[in-house]
């Protein structure tokens, strides 16, 4: 064991939905750990984008596309990053999307689409990267739940059952891992504006009201969810499994703030 419980030198992650947003920056804080990353999007510009920063760090990576909703692009980006890299140590699972909706009127489409993208995307990744982490005796997953995880929050029912979902299935895989070398956990970010929710939650009602159940009374910053993904990915949580970390602000703490 290294003296450092949190260096990523010489791991090789995967970071699904890691050209934009909270997996972008989670990306970027495993890069800076040491890691070698590779961030995956359906935007081969973004997947450019955001290998040349990783670049930048003095990290390898590799510029390929993916789409979780599609298993056999998972498969063929899985299979490009061991033929370079040899090994996958770390997954995180960052793509998502939302719509917006009264539950009562919400197409089923739209509802099929955000669970397709959150939660069945994820399990898809999970097969394919864990079945190899699995064969190695080594890995950490990291799926990105949310605050809907344990509350509701209105008009966005299919992201909120996705969201709880994942966090369902992180504990599943959990336990049926444990005894394998591979760590399953989740993070639960708080607010954080992104190209996701930003019109939901930026000089509006909504986002009035986030703030003042949030005690810190400010949203987060993406680079405040890099630490908890390091610590998760790291060998510090080595004896950590079906965990979920909320990074929140207090937001899940919170009854009365005065």
């Amino acid at each position: 064991m290294g003296e450092n419980l949190f260096d990523l030198h010489g791991r090789v992650a995967v970071v699904c939905g890691g050209t934009t947003g909270l997996g972008h920056a989670i990306a970027l804080g495993l890069a800076n750990a040491g890691a070698d990353v590779v961030t995956t999007s359906r935007r081969m510009e973004q997947v450019e984008r955001a290998a040349a920063e990783i670049e930048a760090l003095g990290r390898r990576t590799l510029r390929v596309t993916s789409d979780v909703t599609n298993r056999i692009s998972l498969q063929a980006m899985h299979d490009a990053v061991l033929a370079e890299f040899g090994k996958v140590d770390i997954l995180v699972n960052a793509a998502g999307t939302t719509h917006k909706a009264e539950t009562l009127k919400v197409a089923e489409a739209d509802w099929s689409r955000v669970i397709e993208t959150n939660l069945t995307g994820t399990l898809r990744a999970c097969q394919i990267f864990g079945l190899t982490m699995v064969a190695a005796g080594y890995g950490r997953i990291v799926n990105i739940a949310s605050l809907s995880t344990f509350v509701g929050f209105a008009d966005v029912a299919a992201y909120c059952a996705s969201k709880a979902g994942i966090t369902s299935l992180t504990k599943v895989l959990a336990i049926e891992l444990a005894q394998t070398g591979v760590n399953v956990n989740a993070i639960a970010p708080g607010v954080f504006p992104t190209e996701l929710n930003a019109r939901l939650v930026q000089g509006t009602p909504r986002g009035e009201e986030l703030l003042l159940r949030t005690p810190m009374g400010r949203f987060g910053k993406p680079h405040e969810l890099a630490g908890a993904a390091v610590f998760l990915c790291s060998e510090a949580a080595s004896f950590v499994t079906g965990e979920v970390i909320a990074v929140d602000g207090g937001f899940l703490a919170s009854g009365v703030n005065q």
